[in-house]
């Protein structure tokens, strides 16, 4: 059949229907025409009634946004348990459950009758949770209880930013006095130990058997202190200047600002590894593409 005729069928169908439809809706004297008349009337009490109603439940007050004093690390996320948000900086972050406290059961014995048909397992008959954050003051190497404690965790969290925060800005003012690369100052000190372009009558042996005993007095003394809190934060001559003796509040904020820093600079010492070890220079040579 030609194209041309099957595209004048249907233009002419078209038409036709939509000429129909169009006398019908407005001369409404015929039977459909009425009965189209007729509903459209009686169904508009149904839709304006309807639209009342949708409309009149679409006007009341959304309820107000959920405020919420508890940061998260992540939106959306529920706190874990055992992180109540009382330690500084504490978002809930854990994924792993490291800092979970552990529960152990006790079951009765099994039953070991070798002349009835079936052994009875033991059940559980009790319940013990231990006190992980508890300090041992025999052992001054590793005075917890557990390895795995939120104490603990936050005790060597706190005390690696603070490493962090010293080994960063005495990585870039050492490179910016001596010009000397962070990675490198251990061969320079090969040929002689200096400091402020003074010579130091040592060796690396020495410097090193020297830092190891200072460092491990220091630590073998801190801990001797069996206060969890003191531990972490000693006071009196590390706050010389009472900026933690004021009021609690700024206290806490402190305290949280310190554990900020210290997790942004574990960062960038980790980068700093990682920029020296894949580029092989300095931190002040990788940024002279900045000049």
């Amino acid at each position: 059949m030609n194209k041309n005729l099957i595209g004048k069928i249907s233009l002419g169908c078209t038409v036709g229907l939509s000429a129909i439809l169009c006398a019908m809706v407005v001369f409404g004297n015929g039977r459909l025409g009425a009965g189209l008349a007729r509903g459209r009337v009686n169904q508009a009490p149904r839709t304006i009634m309807r639209n009342t109603f949708v409309n009149g439940a679409k006007r009341t007050a959304p309820p107000p946004p959920r405020k919420t004093d508890d940061p998260l690390w992540l939106p959306n996320t529920e706190r874990p348990a055992w992180l109540d948000g009382s330690l500084p900086g504490d978002r809930g972050f854990d994924p792993l459950g490291l800092s979970k406290p552990a529960e152990y059961l006790q079951f009765e014995v099994d039953q070991l009758d070798q002349n009835q048909a079936v052994n009875r397992a033991g059940r559980v008959i009790g319940q013990y949770q231990q006190n992980i954050d508890e300090v041992n003051t025999e052992n001054q190497l590793s005075p917890y209880s557990d390895i795995f404690g939120l104490r603990r965790f936050r005790e060597c969290e706190l005390i690696h930013g603070r490493w962090a925060m010293l080994a960063t800005l005495g990585a870039i003012v050492a490179e910016l006095s001596t010009g000397v690369p962070w990675d490198q100052a251990g061969k320079v000190e090969l040929d002689g130990a200096r400091y402020l372009n003074f010579n130091l009558p040592f060796t690396v042996s020495q410097l090193t058997l020297l830092e190891v005993l200072l460092v491990g007095g220091a630590e073998i003394y801190r801990n001797t202190e069996t206060d969890l809190d003191k531990r972490l934060y000693p006071g009196g001559t590390f706050d010389p200047l009472g900026f933690t003796a004021k009021s609690p509040e700024q206290t806490m904020r402190l305290r949280e600002a310190e554990i900020k820093h210290g997790r942004l600079a574990m960062v960038a010492a980790f980068g700093c590894g990682v920029q020296a070890f894949t580029t092989g220079e300095g931190l002040i040579d990788n940024l002279s593409f900045l000049n």
